[in-house]
């Protein structure tokens, strides 16, 4: 008897505190609502701004089926600031910019999209006006225009270094007066590159045989020539001849690698093992050539990953970054160096030259076909770097700040080298970067006072693995 008691007596207990349990859970509903049970015959209700909740009693009804209502008000049981944070990381995925303002043109909400493009830390930039975020004047802001016109923008367009279609709405307090702005930015510079891309097709289409056959026939005619001239003839063919036909070869050849498309041929890699053998094999020579200092810094916890890319096309990615950084080279001793890092399941790799950089002022022109700002060059290194990483979506963007700058080549996360020993190559076919991950600015610890980079950074880019 003693023992039924006891057993009883616990599981009182047990159901006070689901009880308990239920009426704290109940407690937390920041909303009101009314449940009727009909087979119990009780009613609980909750009303707005309660803590507690009432019970009464109505008529049993077995027949009758149980009900829940939410008496849900948006403006008073979610403040607007509540559903700006819910909405954030939603925004987080569109590929435009999208800016909330208020009344005063303080900034309430930005997406990541909007601040990686122009260059600045969403958080420091939230409650700040948005003239510091564009820093253009307040005339050409059309978020300011609705604001004092309080007319929305239906696809206007702008003309000034943000280049695109920008629309504005508006969202009204009860009273009439103005809430917030919404603003949202169609950036068309892609459309521009694209445009770029196809005439440079066009044209390397035409040039592929109207000047290539010419420049070989030449060449092996000078050759051909070459045993039967005098020693001071054979010297001109052997030093500018022949090398400025091989130089003019060499530019088709880039510009027809930039105008074409491109077919990964991805593999399962390990990249410090990539580094030190593929990578190292190539650069080294080179290195010992012109005199630098080729030095490594590998993160050891990535022998134990593996990420899925065309090892051929980030071979030559780095080759024409490692050339860009001799052909910059001054009188002053080049020191370049390759590091990974593990970041996040992320891999990253930097490229860092001590070199002399490039004023802040051209860096936007820098991934342009033919910009160069050397006087031998061809202007088509980073252009064809840029093609062989973002062939399938092509994104690309330089960023400075006055502390520092780097952006993302690319993004790509890791996979035990286990797994992917097991997994289907055609679930990984494709390698790109996502819109939200941007490619490396060359330069990196910009002095404010002085305007030109004290130090570069080439190359940064993460590597992340696409499930199509």
């Amino acid at each position: 008897m003693m023992e039924n008691y006891k057993q009883l007596k616990r599981k009182i207990n047990e159901l006070e505190e689901e009880l308990k349990l239920y009426k704290r859970f109940v407690e937390h509903v920041n909303f009101p609502f009314s449940y009727v049970d009909y087979q119990l015959g009780k009613v609980i209700n909750k009303e707005r701004n309660a803590l507690s909740l009432t019970v009464e009693t109505v008529k049993k009804n077995n027949n009758a089926s149980s009900t829940l209502k939410w008496n849900i008000d948006l403006q008073k049981d979610y403040p607007f600031e509540q559903v700006e944070q819910f909405l954030a990381p939603i925004f987080d995925l569109v590929s435009h910019h999208i800016v909330f303002v208020d009344a005063e043109g303080i900034i309430t909400l930005c997406n990541l999209q909007a601040a990686n493009d122009i260059g600045v830390n969403r958080d420091e930039i939230i409650g700040k006006h948005i003239r510091e975020l564009l820093n253009i004047p307040d005339e050409q802001i059309m978020t300011l225009k609705t604001l004092q016109t309080k007319q929305p923008l239906y696809n206007c367009e702008v003309l000034d270094r943000y280049y695109g279609i920008v629309n504005t709405r508006i969202l009204y307090n009860e009273d009439g007066s103005i809430k917030r702005v919404i603003s949202m930015f169609q950036s068309l510079n892609q459309m521009k590159e694209a445009e770029k891309l196809a005439i440079a097709g066009r044209i390397a289409a035409g040039i592929a045989h109207e000047i290539r056959n010419p420049l070989t026939t030449v060449r092996g005619y000078l050759q051909f020539l070459r045993e039967q001239l005098p020693e001071h003839i054979v010297t001109l063919i052997d030093q500018p001849l022949i090398p400025e036909l091989d130089r003019a070869n060499d530019i088709i050849t880039d510009f027809l690698n930039i105008a074409k498309p491109n077919e990964a041929k991805a593999e399962w890699i390990e990249v410090n093992h990539f580094i030190q053998n593929d990578v190292d094999l190539l650069l080294k020579s080179e290195a010992l050539l012109h005199n630098v200092e080729l030095s490594y810094r590998l993160d050891e916890k990535l022998q134990h990953y593996a990420v899925y890319i065309d090892k051929n096309q980030l071979l030559q990615v780095l080759i024409n970054l490692f050339r860009n950084a001799i052909e910059a080279k001054t009188e002053k001793s080049l020191h370049v160096n390759i590091e990974t890092k593990l970041h996040n399941n992320l891999v990253q790799i930097y490229v860092r030259d001590n070199g002399p950089g490039i004023p802040p002022t051209i860096i936007h022109h820098v991934f342009d076909p033919f910009f160069s700002t050397k006087s031998t060059g061809t202007g088509l290194g980073l252009s064809l770097s840029r093609k062989l990483l973002n062939f399938i979506k092509d994104r690309c963007v330089c960023k400075v700040n006055s502390v520092t700058a780097h952006v993302l080549l690319l993004s790509y996360q890791l996979i035990q080298k286990n797994e992917a020993a097991i997994m289907q190559p055609h679930f990984l076919r494709f390698f790109f970067p996502i819109d939200l991950f941007f490619f490396p600015t060359l330069y990196f610890m910009i002095d404010t006072d002085i305007p030109r980079v004290k130090y570069r950074v080439f190359s940064l880019f993460s590597l992340r693995h696409i499930v199509l």
